[in-house]
């Protein structure tokens, strides 16, 4: 059975836009591939590592809304990065072989460095992050990783330094291949991408009451004034929000809104009402895992075991070859 590996970092609560761009698609590998989901808390510490007192709500957060869209312990292994330390071992091994200006020309580098321009990103753990995501793709010889498109250049790179590794010392990891998301990026309340850093999000453990407010305040057509004007739903996140979770009508809304037969308070209700549908059992689950902290610390024993496992099995082949260690 291949192999999957996907991650996210700890850094809060969770949003729509992730349970349509990541978590739906592991529910569906966890019952086709043997899959390892990952805390990246390596990860969020090349950005955020000047703060860290709430890096263990978040770690407990994050698994909490993972489970509760259906994410099964029963079904793949839930770990803690930093509790695996053959992720640093691998990445050290890996940085020492990786040249400087294939970082350097990391497109999501360079966005970061923009799009985070309060933070201080001068620093080794940010440039060479390329290489721990590596890390840890190979560490466990994962053939198949669930990206977003703009992740593309991290598993090509991913896929240069297994090449580079295998030149220099043999034939250990196998080159990693992408699975794209079929969904298209949710945008946020005010029609960029949902993000946590733009405050737009509606998250998965927000209530009905702020779910329907938040709808109520989406961006919608700012050229339509009265419900009789002719509606533009393209640029409208209401409507896209509709394509996403009601895809049978949306073709239909479509045409009533460019026709003036449906104006923008009767599409929001329509979405508020199929979002409680959607955040029913969400919630639910969410309420049972939040009573039980010590269920989420069993999980992650549990997952960090499996996953030690695995990666001390590469490592050891890793040692052998690099310094014919025994």
């Amino acid at each position: 059975m291949k192999r999957v590996l996907s991650g996210m970092r700890p850094t809060g609560r969770l949003h729509l836009g992730h349970l349509l761009g990541a978590l739906k698609n592991w529910q569906q590998f966890q019952d086709e591939y043997e899959c390892l989901y990952m805390v990246a808390d390596w990860h969020a510490l090349t950005t955020g590592y000047a703060d860290t007192k709430d890096f263990k709500q978040n770690i407990t957060d994050m698994v909490v809304d993972w489970l509760s869209v259906g994410i099964s312990p029963e079904k793949c292994t839930i770990f803690q990065q930093s509790r695996v330390k053959e992720h640093a071992e691998l990445y050290l091994l890996l940085s020492i072989i990786t040249p400087i200006p294939w970082l350097e020309r990391n497109p999501t580098y360079k966005e970061q460095i923009i799009q985070l321009a309060n933070a201080d990103l001068s620093t080794h753990g940010f440039l060479g992050y390329p290489v721990l995501q590596a890390a840890d793709i190979l560490l466990y010889k994962a053939l198949v990783v669930p990206i977003g498109v703009d992740q593309l250049p991290h598993i090509e790179m991913t896929r240069e330094i297994a090449r580079r590794f295998n030149h220099f010392y043999g034939n250990i990891f196998p080159e990693p291949h992408e699975r794209l998301t079929q969904t298209p990026k949710l945008p946020g309340l005010d029609g960029r991408k949902m993000s946590k850093s733009y405050g737009n999000c509606i998250y998965l453990s927000d209530s009905m009451e702020t779910i329907a407010k938040k709808v109520q305040n989406m961006f919608t057509d700012p050229t339509r004034i009265h419900v009789s004007d002719p509606g533009h739903p393209d640029g409208c996140v209401v409507y896209a929000f509709h394509q996403a979770f009601n895809p049978q009508d949306a073709e239909t809304i479509k045409t009533e809104c460019i026709e003036a037969k449906r104006g923008c308070r009767v599409c929001k209700s329509g979405m508020v009402d199929i979002l409680k549908v959607v955040m029913l059992k969400i919630h639910e689950r969410q309420a049972e895992l939040e009573e039980s902290p010590q269920m989420i610390e069993m999980i992650l024993e549990k997952g960090n075991e499996n996953a030690a496992r695995i990666a001390a099995e590469t490592m050891k082949e890793v040692k052998e070859i690099v310094f014919g260690a025994r």
